[in-house]
């Protein structure tokens, strides 16, 4: 590994804690450590841009990242954002089996090197636009629901007055979903996702632009994670002899909103919901709760297939 083109390399290992970052800077044998928050990510990146990094590796985890990797965009450092289950399978090739923060930190680095993962494209201002115009789709989609709610209910005098309206708001729809698969095309990152999801039948536009906005850890999660985080894992209610139902709570809503109206249509077009669906049915759940154990099945899937690279198949089910 000690070639020319590596010696040449400065490669950055960051490991993400809850609270701190351990980061090492191969190979000049560099370690330290900051506090997770906006005054440590200032004092790391001051550091690390002294000595003009080839690329910061940091392993994704979830969300505890996504501070510090844009503040590396806002710098201009090359960053990758690693699959921790790729380091994990680096870490056995090399035969590195202790764990503390700073081994960690060193192997994340070593495998920047060595393996040379793809530098992201993502930018902090495609990032909030990406976020931005999903909020304004929301909006849009909030005040057709409520113009047709009201085009039932008020006389044909009305509606005249009403449809123009709705008219007017498909017409921004229209043009702002153009904006957000423009915005796609135009990252790599965004737009290897959105083929791999948009592989998958039954979804489209809308879920692939939630997950990819409200869920950057999507392919770096556990299945029981990804469910849990848009709210579709079931919790034992139980105290003392109390047995209630297993119920859903928490996650990210519109995430879930989103998923929940894709699988009315995934249970009609795609064999293997369609299957569970019918399944769940014939035991005796509601329609509601076979939706919802569709949705968690659905995001699990998503998640293998973004973690792999690849693209739906059936039989991944």
């Amino acid at each position: 590994m000690n070639n020319k083109n590596n010696q040449n390399e400065i490669n950055v290992g960051v490991d993400t804690g809850k609270s701190q970052l351990d980061i090492y800077i191969r190979p000049l044998d560099i370690y330290f450590t900051v506090t997770n928050d906006e005054i440590g990510i200032k004092k790391a990146i001051k550091e690390i841009k002294k000595y003009k990094p080839t690329r910061i590796t940091i392993e994704a985890t979830g969300r505890l990242e996504q501070d510090f990797i844009m503040a590396c965009a806002k710098a201009n450092l090359p960053f990758v954002v690693a699959n921790p289950a790729h380091i994990k399978k680096f870490a056995g090739a090399i035969g590195q089996h202790a764990k503390t923060d700073k081994l960690d930190a060193q192997l994340i680095a070593y495998y920047g090197e060595a393996i040379k993962p793809k530098l992201s494209m993502l930018k902090p201002a495609t990032m909030q636009l990406m976020s931005d115009l999903l909020s304004r789709r929301r909006q849009l989609i909030g005040l057709q629901t409520m113009e047709k709610n009201r085009l039932k209910i008020m006389p044909k005098t009305i509606s005249s007055m009403i449809n123009p309206i709705l008219t007017a708001i498909k017409n921004q729809l229209d043009k702002l979903d153009q904006k957000l698969l423009k915005l796609m095309e135009s990252c790599d990152d965004y737009k290897t996702k959105n083929m791999i999801i948009q592989s998958m039948p039954g979804v489209g536009n809308v879920v692939a632009f939630n997950l990819l906005s409200d869920m950057p850890e999507l392919g770096y999660l556990t299945n029981k994670q990804a469910s849990s985080l848009i709210g579709v894992a079931p919790f034992n209610k139980e105290s003392g002899i109390y047995r209630g139902t297993r119920q859903i709570r928490g996650g990210r809503p519109k995430i879930r909103t989103a998923m929940y109206m894709a699988m009315m249509s995934a249970i009609q077009c795609n064999s293997v919901f369609k299957g569970t669906y019918e399944r769940l049915l014939a035991a005796g759940k509601t329609k509601k709760t076979a939706l919802i154990a569709c949705v968690r099945k659905m995001i699990v899937i998503l998640n293998s297939m973004v973690r792999d690279g690849v693209m739906w198949d059936p039989k991944m089910s």
